[in-house]
């Protein structure tokens, strides 16, 4: 992962002041979370970039060896938890702060960043947003799980605590389990995190209720970002 990630873009107005960038799950691709944006009900100012990068193919233990586009190897899964691939995890996190610094580039901060994921997309904003050396705007973890906490408390800094965090999920998921989920909630919340918790009556996928939601908390991060940024 040393080549900065393939990615969708789309932007909600000229020369966008804030960007999120949209980790898609296993075995699917950017293109997968770009009709949402239509249903965030986002202002038409300040600007969004919406970035949705392509996770690389590889092969998925958990899934026979199938080649897919995944974030990192699973080893085995059950409904309690998930044993993961720690170097494939660190691999992608630093594959996303390759793109977080194309945005520093860009002149949008890490204070007008949100990184956001679905279920294994949201295993790695939680684990490489936590660990980021500048604070971000705020994190969105949907269906998703704490893959890795070791790395997460090996890398968060105090000033990582701070970043407002929106995590989901549906409570008839039967792909990742709720309890999963829970769990995440609670870890981060005895590390001194601040989780806003949701939950909807859906399977492992996205509902408009939730997309509301979520619209509404980035609503109140761009009127959050700190004043004077460039």
């Amino acid at each position: 992962m040393n080549e900065l990630l393939p990615a969708i873009e789309l932007e909600t107005a000229p020369a966008p002041a804030f960007t999120v960038i949209w980790l898609h799950g296993l075995g699917a691709d950017g293109s997968d979370f770009v009709p949402v944006v239509p249903e965030l009900g986002l202002p038409a100012a300040p600007g969004v970039r919406f970035v949705f990068p392509h996770a690389p193919a590889m092969p998925v233990t958990c899934n026979g060896g199938y080649v897919m586009p995944a974030w990192y190897d699973i080893y085995t899964l059950d409904n309690a938890r998930r044993h993961a691939d720690e170097d494939g995890i660190a691999a992608s996190c630093e594959a996303v702060r390759a793109l977080i610094a194309r945005e520093n580039a860009r002149g949008v901060p890490c204070a007008r960043i949100v990184l956001a994921g679905f279920s294994q997309g949201g295993a790695i904003a939680y684990t490489a947003g936590l660990t980021h050396p500048e604070p971000l705007a705020g994190i969105i973890a949907l269906s998703t799980y704490l893959p890795a906490p070791a790395l997460v408390d090996a890398g968060m800094r105090a000033d990582n605590l701070a970043t407002p965090i929106f995590a989901a999920h549906g409570s008839e998921d039967d792909i990742v389990a709720p309890a999963l989920g829970e769990q995440a909630r609670d870890a981060l919340r005895e590390r001194g995190c601040q989780v806003a918790w949701h939950t909807y009556p859906m399977p492992h996928s996205v509902c408009l209720e939730e997309l509301r939601d979520i619209g509404a908390w980035l609503r109140a991060r761009l009127a959050a970002a700190p004043a004077g940024e460039p």
